[in-house]
């Protein structure tokens, strides 16, 4: 039986992630902090589909210290260990750097940096024992080009893709692939906050002459994780529509 960790499973592209691997034959450990009404519905959906019993949900708030040990030490316990772990757990926060303050940029570190840290050493020793395994992180255009009023979350999502990098080259020897791709404006509800009037321009500066959706996102990541891709490693992938070309 395959197994994937996907943290950040309860969003907009968490979901359709879950979904993914599910319908391929994994069995999914889904963490989730908030959002876990949605999160039981994308369940129902498998179900609905016959694909009952294939996800184990487990709350996670990356933000306390305690809950991280809790979820390290089931994921270390389950199942003899995982063949891919998806790191899509994130937060965003749209705010001035001089009016940001220590408890939200402790949040964003805790959230869309140490989360990634915490799952790959929880999940290493497995891999590496069985010569195998596949890792994505999920970062942001903004981790490549950077974002006004988003300095704390672009600079973790920077973060994230030189983390990707140096463990592509650490685990590699080890048979491991880990990978990053970084969307850019997808369809959730995490830009449901920007206007018609900021989509539309979005829009219009996007070759593509439109946004992504989250499916788009699972797809390729899925590629990544399947033996397709068994001899791409340390990569960035943007998936944007062409947005920052």
């Amino acid at each position: 039986m395959k197994t994937a960790l996907v943290t950040g499973a309860s969003g907009g592209i968490g979901s359709e992630i879950l979904k993914i691997f599910v319908q391929n034959g994994y069995t999914v450990i889904a963490q989730y902090n908030k959002n876990k009404n949605d999160l039981d519905l994308t369940i129902k959906e498998l179900e609905s589909q016959g694909y009952s019993n294939k996800v184990v949900t487990v709350f996670c708030d990356f933000n306390d210290q305690t809950a991280i040990q809790n979820f390290c030490k089931f994921v270390l316990e389950f199942n003899g260990g995982i063949d891919v772990l998806i790191n899509n757990a994130g937060t965003e926060l749209f705010k001035l750097i001089d009016q940001t303050t220590d408890a939200e940029i402790q949040k964003l570190l805790a959230v869309n940096l140490n989360s990634a840290f915490v799952t790959v050493k929880s999940v290493a020793n497995s891999m590496i024992s069985k010569k195998k395994g596949k890792i994505v992180n999920v970062s942001s255009i903004w981790g490549v080009v950077g974002s006004s009023m988003e300095s704390v979350y672009s600079a973790t999502k920077s973060a994230l893709i030189g983390y990707t990098k140096a463990l592509a080259k650490e685990l590699g020897p080890s048979g491991i692939n880990v990978n990053c791709v970084c969307p850019g404006v997808i369809d959730t509800k995490m830009n449901a906050c920007l206007s018609k009037e900021d989509m539309l321009a979005i829009v219009g500066q996007t070759p593509l002459g439109r946004i992504g959706k989250p499916i788009e996102v699972a797809e390729l990541i899925y590629f990544l994780c399947s033996n397709k891709a068994d001899f791409i490693t340390g990569e960035v992938i943007t998936i944007d529509g062409g947005f920052i070309l």
